[in-house]
């Protein structure tokens, strides 16, 4: 019980942090009413409203401690000094008691005089109020009652002000303990977000409660795990392939003097597949290359461009859009991309399409082909990498190895964009990649 007591208050912890919030919020609500009773002091009269009330009750009370034979004299002293007041002494046949006036008050003055005396309303003309007082000893004496003509407006009340300041100081350390707590765990997201294998990038920031450092920690290692590892299947891919390079250049030398040419053709076709896969794996699986930067591009040129190069190559492909069209992006890689789709394009359908459209805040870019298309049940995993099309769409086996389109995919989510397959009408298969205009400076997954 002890030990779990002890590790609810470490202030290291977020257990700790909450306790210790809500007794500072109790104390700074405690400190708050103390002050304001010292500021406002409600056993006191205010003089801000006070009209002559206390003036009153005080010549009342020394009419009251003085003997009978001196009241003359104090009356006239009282007259010179209090001139509002109006004290008199009355004969009990001079009384005539009126009803309360509406909106008026001896609350005060009763609180003031205490329980031996007697105040009851005597006359009442226009806003001149007469009232009578009997005081401890049977004697009975009338003043001109002043009524309270400024009230103390609502929000300056005590009880106001206290829950004001208390609701004000509560707020700012509840904010204040809110961005305490998440902004570690905000940094953790937008880590996870911009996460990539570039040992360039910093650490998570191990700070914050003991929890939350702990958690860093275990990303922290994580990412370093997970570094590692793609670092060592990266080398060692590497290294497969250029050990395999060299015995595919002698087989390919040594295909040469095949007599058979339909053999030898065969041949060194399967080799030219070999190098073609490794290369495409290579490709894909690198990540020790020289980051490119992100810069304003033209987009319109640079689909221009693929367009004709295709052309260039005996192949049917236009491009559809506006001349100019602006947006920051890295130019190499959204060329490979681009230039990935077009080859799958080409590769299974007689006419390709690339289209532009400019957004306010994005742009689209659609490759569309006649070819067979991808079936509803296969959109999804087509992304995915050494993953092929359907047998319509496999019309040759050697023709591809299923990484085109996931490098594709992985620059295009790199520049947070989007690459989704749609089918075109009557028939073939639209790859549309949606890119922001704008971006922050994203590391690039491909």
């Amino acid at each position: 019980m002890i030990v779990q007591l002890s590790g609810f208050l470490n202030l290291k912890g977020i257990s700790g942090q909450i306790a210790a919030l809500v007794i500072t919020s109790m104390a700074a609500i405690h400190l708050i009413i103390i002050a304001t009773f010292l500021i406002h002091r409600p056993d006191q009269p205010d003089p801000l409203i006070d009209r002559g009330h206390s003036q009153l009750a005080a010549a009342v009370q020394l009419l009251a401690a003085a003997p009978a034979a001196a009241r003359p004299r104090l009356f006239a002293d009282i007259a010179r000094a209090f001139p509002q007041l109006d004290i008199e002494g009355l004969a009990p046949g001079q009384l005539a008691t009126a009803d309360k006036p509406s909106g008026l008050s001896l609350a005060s003055l009763h609180r003031r005089l205490g329980r031996d005396y007697r105040v009851f309303w005597l006359a009442s003309d226009g806003d001149a109020h007469k009232i009578g007082i009997t005081l401890p000893d049977g004697a009975i004496i009338a003043a001109k009652f002043l009524p309270d003509q400024r009230q103390r407006p609502l929000w300056s009340a005590p009880w106001m002000t206290t829950l004001l300041f208390a609701v004000i100081s509560v707020t700012l350390l509840g904010l204040w303990a809110a961005r305490a707590l998440t902004a570690p765990l905000s940094s953790f997201a937008r880590a996870a977000e911009s996460f990539s294998l570039n040992a360039a990038d910093a650490p998570l920031p191990e700070r914050g409660p003991e929890e939350i450092r702990s958690v860093a920690r275990a990303l922290n290692r994580m990412r370093e795990r997970i570094s590692t590892l793609i670092d060592d299947r990266t080398k060692m891919l590497a290294a497969i392939s250029h050990d395999l390079r060299t015995p595919i250049t002698r087989m390919r030398l040594r295909s040469e003097f095949i007599e058979d040419n339909v053999h030898r053709r065969h041949m060194l076709g399967d080799l030219d597949q070999m190098r073609s896969m490794l290369e495409s794996v290579l490709s894909f699986l690198r990540n020790d290359r020289k980051l490119e930067a992100v810069t304003l591009v033209d987009i319109a040129s640079a689909l221009q461009l693929v367009t004709d190069q295709f052309a260039d190559m005996g192949h049917k492909v236009v491009y559809e859009g506006p001349e100019h069209a602006m947006a920051m992006v890295r130019p190499d890689d959204l060329h490979r991309s681009i230039t990935n789709l077009v080859e799958n394009a080409v590769r299974f359908g007689v006419e390709t399409t690339i289209r532009l459209r400019v957004g306010s805040e994005n742009l689209t870019i659609d490759v569309e082909d006649d070819g067979p298309g991808i079936s509803d049940a296969r959109k999804n995993v087509m992304l995915e990498p050494f993953v092929r099309g359907d047998d319509a769409r496999n019309m040759d086996e050697a023709a591809g190895f299923g990484l085109g389109l996931s490098i594709a995919r992985s620059i295009v989510l790199a520049h947070g964009g989007e690459l989704s397959l749609h089918d075109r009408q009557p028939r073939g298969l639209i790859v549309r990649v949606q890119l922001p205009l704008r971006q922050p400076n994203w590391q690039s997954a491909a």
